[in-house]
């Protein structure tokens, strides 16, 4: 056997290998802004702000986030609400476990942790995947979910979603899995650059400006391969604008007309055809508009919940 017959196969091996030790990864959850709340799929971390007095807000990030996606729009909200925000499973300081998570698992999760927090009905914000989960929730039934606030989660992902490059490849057998170990930090960060619009300064949308490094690093490759799955098959299974209809809940929509994760503007005009949904379509903004222009993002929703007030 020559020795660069025995190269490839030492360098196959060690894929396997770390392919078999990646996939096999758990991590328990972790508490550090907030604290954790058990349910039956995993404990979430949770982050409570404002008057526990006052009408709720929960608060749900993206695919790959964490409850930090909403450090600059939580304190807007705060003077209104009682804020509460949750790391989704597979997130930040929530539970990894070793398999899928889909959407509807998610919701479940997020409805048992609001039982054990006495939250029994609550106006929800979600940014993308949090919106979707969000949907979710409000498809369980119940009154849990008064008003809900879509981020920039489009209709679904086969007529409307771009899955940038570097997510792809993230997602790929074998290559997925040591991108997932290997990744440097300039890498990661310019692999999250997509989320957001062309002159966003991504480091000052965070008070910690790593803050995306820091989430793609908590997840587990299984975590981020299966969370991206669910949210798929959520989005192609039934459009998002179909499910929001349906389940009839007042709605506010905002995309950003520089989102390169959905076609911003086509998204926006999907949901102008749903009932008792108010669409915002934001000029110069991303695919994360509760991290690029918070403030706007604070006025809106504080003027979609004081019409449930009038």
């Amino acid at each position: 056997m020559t020795r660069t017959t025995l190269g490839l196969a030492a360098a196959g091996g060690a894929l396997l290998l770390n392919r078999h030790l990646v996939d096999r990864e758990t991590r328990p959850a972790q508490a550090s802004a907030g604290r954790l709340v058990g349910t039956t799929l995993g404990e979430l971390h949770v982050l409570e702000e404002g008057d526990p007095a006052a009408p709720p807000a929960v608060l749900l990030h993206g695919f790959a986030g964490s409850l930090h996606w909403f450090d600059r729009l939580a304190p807007l909200l705060a003077g209104e609400h009682r804020i509460i925000r949750f790391d989704l499973l597979g997130h930040g300081g929530s539970t990894k476990g070793p398999g899928g998570v889909s959407i509807e698992q998610q919701a479940q999760a997020v409805e048992e942790a609001l039982a054990e927090l006495g939250v029994e009905s609550a106006l929800f914000v979600g940014h993308s995947y949090g919106a979707a989960v969000s949907v979710a929730v409000a498809e369980r039934g119940g009154s849990l979910v008064e008003r809900l606030v879509n981020l920039d989660e489009g209709p679904n992902d086969d007529d409307f979603g771009q899955v940038p490059l570097l997510a792809r490849i993230g997602l790929y057998p074998v290559i997925g899995e040591l991108f997932h170990r290997v990744a440097i930090d300039p890498l990661v960060r310019d692999g999250y650059s997509d989320a957001f619009g062309d002159d966003f300064d991504m480091a000052g949308g965070f008070h910690d400006p790593d803050q995306v490094v820091h989430d793609y690093r908590a997840m587990t490759f299984t975590s981020y391969r299966e969370c991206w799955n669910g949210e798929l098959a959520f989005l192609n299974s039934r459009r998002l604008d179909e499910r929001l209809r349906d389940v009839g809940v007042p709605a506010l929509v905002v995309f950003g007309d520089q989102d390169r994760f959905f076609l911003g503007r086509e998204s926006a005009d999907a949901f102008r055809q749903v009932p008792n949904a108010r669409v915002e379509l934001l000029a110069g903004v991303g695919h994360s508009p509760n991290v690029e222009c918070p403030d706007e993002v604070a006025r809106l929703v504080r003027e979609f919940a004081a019409t449930a007030a009038a």
